[in-house]
């Protein structure tokens, strides 16, 4: 458990203390159990070290409950209207937390893996804390550039009508439309497989009132783009080429934002991390992790 200001992150470290550290972000409301088994497991077999919390708000980190509660609607029409998006934080409060779990096990520096909303907390570790990232991985993320496309009516409907204070049979099956509206059209997982996998994500902990807040903290967060541009990290940036919440056109722009980065397109790949995958993604950010170490102690006998 790592502390920053007065919030308690938790996080977990697998693997030997003295191997290379991967860090990985998750996403919007989604705990440390979110992370396929699969990927974990590749990253440690290929010697890493591999480090993964929950973000504020969400599994076992500090839920901030007592602060206003903000309607995500009203706040989008107050952005149109020129007004300030009222969050209760920004997506560079929780690079902090990012920074106190590397701190919390004495991590110099970490091979840094971030998915969608992690993608985003990721990129601004490259860009405000350069000497604790030893590489950036991006995974179906974005830079936040206001005019890019973004998802259907229909997705931004359902996401705004999560239920709040629901029975977990009404929580899980709304989690069961939201990945079959932006999972992967090539890879569909089965009811059970997402039953079995959402029950690990509410026995870690998920409330309506978390997931608004790192939302807010989404909308109300300036783009990265400018300040991208001046990232010297290695980066690699994977989208999926039918990912209907965060599209391809995102990922494009994050690996045109970056001036050290490659690019790969998954065909079929939603907003999701397919099984059939994982093998594939694990072996990408090894050896992008690895070539970027080899570079970087090149360097310094030179």
């Amino acid at each position: 458990m790592s502390q920053v200001d007065t919030l308690n992150i938790a996080a977990e470290s697998f693997g030997p203390d003295d191997a290379p550290a991967v860090l990985l972000v998750h996403g919007l409301g989604m705990p440390l159990s979110g992370w396929p088994q699969a990927l974990i497991d590749s990253l440690l077999a290929g010697g890493f070290r591999v480090l993964m919390f929950d973000n504020r708000d969400i599994g076992r980190s500090t839920h901030l409950d007592h602060l206003p509660r903000r309607s995500i609607p009203i706040e989008f029409v107050r952005s149109k209207f020129g007004l300030r998006i009222r969050a209760p934080y920004l997506l560079q409060d929780m690079m902090c937390d990012a920074i106190s779990v590397l701190d919390s096990f004495d991590i110099e520096s970490a091979h840094v893996v971030g998915v969608s909303m992690g993608g985003m907390i990721s990129q601004l570790l490259a860009v405000h804390a350069p000497a604790r990232v030893s590489s950036l991985t991006s995974i179906m993320s974005t830079t936040g550039r206001r005019n890019l496309p973004g998802p259907s009516r229909e997705i931004r409907n359902h996401l705004m009508s999560r239920p709040r204070n629901a029975p977990l049979e009404e929580q899980l099956a709304y989690g069961v439309r939201t990945w079959e509206l932006i999972g992967s059209p090539a890879y569909r997982k089965s009811r059970p497989d997402l039953e079995a996998f959402l029950h690990r994500l509410y026995a870690r902990g998920i409330t309506a009132d978390g997931v608004s807040r790192q939302t807010l903290a989404i909308m109300a967060s300036p783009d990265r783009v400018g300040a991208l541009a001046k990232v010297s990290t290695p980066a690699l940036v994977l989208h999926g080429d039918q990912d209907p919440l965060v599209p391809l056109a995102c990922g494009e722009d994050t690996a045109t934002a970056l001036p050290n980065s490659t690019l790969h397109v998954y065909p079929g790949m939603g907003h999701d991390l397919p099984e059939q995958l994982l093998g594939d993604m694990a072996a990408r950010i090894s050896e992008h992790a690895a070539r970027a170490d080899n570079n970087r102690k090149s360097s310094r006998a030179a």
